[in-house]
């Protein structure tokens, strides 16, 4: 009797047990569910992949433009100053040239005015004096005058003045006519008072005071 009380127990545990884990196992799928959820399988990736895709593309648009932004501010900010150097160098050479402009005409004019005097001086130096206005008298150092040199002495002789004392008399209207004719050296008689010296040179070469000169 034990014995059989025993195997009954442990023929109903056993069942109880295998009851159980019937009851706790998953349900086989019917054919319909089955197509049910693969349809949705592939159905929600295909659904979700055309939004992030487009999500992605819209960041790398907005990523590319903002780059190109940047690098075109960079390329008009270099441009900016390459042109503000452009124009500082420009009116750099206007002023180069202004100045060489300025430069060479006074180079012309200065080239005119020696071409002049060595005109005058080859003149001089090859032409003969002519006939002095006192014979009689031998010619001075004009140079001795403080503001006549070689070539102004020559031109003196040329103008038949070769003495001390022909300047000493030379009158107001006198001095302007020979100013006249000296118009390379204008105002130079009067400002280096030629009369006076010639009227002192005069009287410490020959020991003669000659008259004061006339006003007329």
């Amino acid at each position: 009797m034990l014995a059989l009380a025993i195997g009954v127990f442990i023929a109903y545990r056993a069942g109880f047990m295998r009851g159980r884990r019937d009851v706790l196992a998953p349900a086989p799928l019917r054919p319909a569910a089955v197509a049910a959820t693969a349809a949705i399988e592939v159905d929600v990736p295909a659904t979700i992949a055309p939004v992030v895709s487009s999500a992605v593309t819209d960041d790398a648009v907005a990523a590319e433009r903002a780059r190109l932004v940047r690098s075109l501010e960079r390329e008009n900010a270099q441009l900016r100053r390459a042109s503000r150097g452009i124009a500082a160098k420009v009116v750099q050479l206007e002023t180069f040239a202004e100045d060489r402009r300025h430069l060479l005409a006074e180079l012309a004019v200065a080239r005119t005015d020696t071409a002049r005097y060595r005109s005058i001086v080859v003149d001089l130096e090859n032409n003969a004096p002519s006939l002095l206005l006192d014979t009689s008298s031998m010619p001075d150092d004009l140079k001795l005058i403080v503001g006549i040199g070689p070539v102004l002495e020559r031109m003196l002789h040329q103008l038949g003045i070769s003495t001390y004392k022909q300047i000493a008399h030379w009158s107001e209207r006198d001095i302007d006519t020979f100013d006249a004719k000296l118009p390379e050296f204008p105002g130079r008689i009067r400002r280096d008072t030629w009369v006076v010296q010639a009227r002192a040179l005069h009287q410490s070469k020959f020991g003669e005071t000659l008259p004061l000169r006339e006003r007329g």
